[in-house]
């Protein structure tokens, strides 16, 4: 049966405050400040325990090979003599923003009714460009029954793609045919502009939808300026339900008129500048907040305490949920180490539209194997870690060996 799949990220044991991110605000705020590797990690389970008990289907994926040693050696370097410039990417542990891994579009919306993946090329940036392939591999793994999946590998790098982060749908289930929404960035002002149009165009090919029922949208220019380096960061959707900034796109008229147009059913809460800032919905990652359906009917927002903390969103929230709108509930997590990267509850997911039983079991979640890797995390993530730590080859050592030691446990040796 199809329903929503959360595939987590697994927050990796090189998890670090480079600010290698241009762009992205969070990012750039907190570089070279210490990071605690093993409390990032833990919060992550917290968040994907907590989903499980809404109800909600939980899987993951876990962390890349860091440091990557074939990335390091296709620049003329090892880990012991790279620059400076190039180190700090080569242990990023970005991949945990699993929204990034992938554009994913359901069987109902493409013609050989298979669920489609297009591994994202994460070109922008040189810490991201490195992810794909180790991606690709375990996306291939993950989903490699035919019958119900077929992945891609990325767009040609002369266009960027940044995934499902740049990426909605609109249907009026998950079952249902929907409308897929494809984000780009125009020129971005201050901060480049990631996702490229003719990247979009590509995934929407590789995965046969009916042109009849995609959109490209451009993002405002002035929300990337101010700081929404991924559409998640101002805009989320769920089934028939839009939730967007009002600064989000550059046409919103435009946008809208479409989509009620091919899906009557559409909801749209667009939350005014007057209410809520752009500047605040930034800050607080309201809009990278995880919008979901809840078993017992009705939908709800999963947030960061940020949300909470931002006094324009939780007073805007507040008010919306006790209206008569779509969305009712509000859920709060504590994902600081991840927030403080860039990265908050959304960003850490790819949501995936299908039946669970196509899936490969390795990849799903439980609270018994949720036990596992937090009791593998406790023991082997390392507490801290400074900026001069990427110096020290007992560091080195220390997150491939906690790395091997998550596969082996979860049975997934063949990522080694």
């Amino acid at each position: 049966m199809l329903g929503e799949i959360n595939f987590d990220g697994i927050i990796g044991p090189s998890h670090n405050y480079a600010g290698l991110s241009l762009g992205n605000l969070a990012s750039a705020t907190n570089a070279l400040n210490i990071s605690h590797p093993r409390d990032a990690a833990l919060q992550g389970i917290e968040k994907m325990r907590h989903n499980i008990g809404l109800g909600l289907s939980q899987g993951f994926f876990v962390p890349l090979p860091r440091p990557n040693h074939e990335w390091l050696g296709d620049l003329g370097c090892t880990v012991q003599d790279a620059p400076e410039t190039i180190r700090p990417a080569a242990f990023s542990a970005s991949a945990m923003w699993a929204a990034n891994a992938a554009t994913v579009s359901p069987a109902p919306d493409c013609s050989d009714g298979r669920c489609h993946l297009t591994v994202a090329n994460l070109r922008t940036m040189p810490h991201r460009s490195h992810e794909w392939p180790d991606t690709h591999t375990q996306l291939r793994l993950a989903f490699a029954n035919g019958e119900h999946f077929r992945v891609h590998r990325p767009v040609p790098p002369a266009f960027g793609d940044e995934g499902a982060a740049n990426h909605m749908r609109i249907a009026a289930s998950h079952g249902a045919k929907g409308v897929e929404i494809f984000v780009f960035g125009k020129r971005g002002g201050t901060f480049p502009a990631r996702q490229h149009i003719e990247a979009s165009r590509a995934v929407a090919r590789f995965h046969q939808l009916d042109p009849d029922r995609i959109l490209f949208a451009a993002q405002a220019e002035e929300a990337i300026a101010a700081g929404a380096f991924h559409n998640d960061v101002v805009a989320v959707a769920n089934e028939n339900v839009l939730f967007a900034h009002e600064k989000a796109f550059e046409d919103r008229a435009e946008l809208y008129t479409a989509l009620r147009r091919l899906v009557p059913e559409v909801e749209i809460v667009e939350v005014p500048t007057n209410a809520v800032s752009l500047d605040d919905a930034i800050k607080s990652y309201l809009f990278n907040a995880q919008l979901v359906t809840l078993p017992e009917g009705g939908m709800g927002l999963i947030l960061p305490e940020e949300a909470r903390e931002t006094p324009s969103v939780w007073r805007y929230l507040e008010d919306m949920v006790a209206g008569n709108g779509p969305i009712r509930e509000l859920f709060v997590v504590d994902v600081r180490q991840s927030m403080a990267n860039g990265g908050g509850p959304a960003c850490l997911r790819l949501r995936v539209v299908a039946d669970p039983a196509g899936v490969d079991p390795r990849f799903i979640a439980d609270e018994e194997k949720l036990d596992l890797i937090s009791e593998v995390i406790a023991e082997q993530w390392p507490e801290r870690i400074a900026p001069e730590d990427l110096l020290n080859p007992q560091l080195w050592e220390q997150v491939e060996e906690a790395r091997e030691n998550l596969l082996e446990r979860l049975d997934l040796e063949e990522l080694v």
